[in-house]
């Protein structure tokens, strides 16, 4: 329903298909600039041939209309709680193991930089990728915050925006992966997925980021 009132108000640009996977277990590590980034991602996901599953908070499973949609698309909830966080941890390990896909935002949330570049990311994602072996497919969104801003409560169509979805290869893990990684080998996957991410967004934007810019 919302996904084709996107589509009329904004211009899309969508790239890097061929670098998620058809099928198996595949993690897909965006920035978050936006409450309609979700809805870019999963576009995208869908026409390259994936069904997305993200991380949720727990409330949306409270709201109407929301919760179908969130239990429909098997989505996992996040629990306040670190007990909680664990369990969707172990939700998240199930569905790729059996290869879904799944989107995450390392961030945790959106970014607090206003020049809108990636901050850095937490390392869940990362515990996720090397303890299953799964490959994390990098991802940029731009443009998102143009049509909705956070903090707006309606999309701006005026100028048109032009949406950003790009993917890139998967992030070079292989070194890292085993059944139970360190601190710092946990550090350094998360370091290389949101360098990764910039570097897609470097292609977007025709810039370069400031030097304390996660992966400048």
């Amino acid at each position: 329903m919302i996904a084709p009132l996107l589509a009329a108000a904004s211009r899309w640009r969508l790239e890097g298909h061929r670098h998620v996977p058809r099928r198996g277990g595949v993690l897909l590590a965006s920035n978050h600039l936006s409450f309609a980034d979700p809805i870019a991602v999963t576009l995208f996901t869908l026409t390259a041939g994936r069904v997305p599953r993200f991380f949720a908070k727990a409330e949306l499973w409270e709201l109407p209309v929301v919760r179908w949609v969130m239990s429909s698309g098997r989505h996992i909830a996040v629990h306040r709680g670190k007990a909680s966080a664990l369990h969707a941890f172990r939700d998240g390990v199930a569905a790729v193991r059996a290869g879904d896909c799944v989107v995450v935002f390392p961030e945790g949330g959106f970014t607090d930089r206003e020049d809108g570049w990636p901050t850095r990311g937490k390392t869940g994602l990362a515990r996720m990728a090397l303890t299953t072996g799964t490959p994390v497919v990098p991802v940029a969104c731009w443009g998102t915050q143009e049509l909705l801003p956070v903090g707006g409560r309606l999309p701006k169509v005026r100028p048109r925006p032009t949406l950003h979805v790009v993917a890139g290869p998967p992030v070079e893990l292989s070194d890292l992966v085993c059944e139970r990684p360190s601190a710092s080998q946990l550090r350094e996957a998360t370091e290389r997925i949101m360098t990764s991410i910039t570097d897609l967004l470097v292609d977007v934007r025709g810039r370069t980021p400031p030097a304390d810019a996660v992966g400048a």
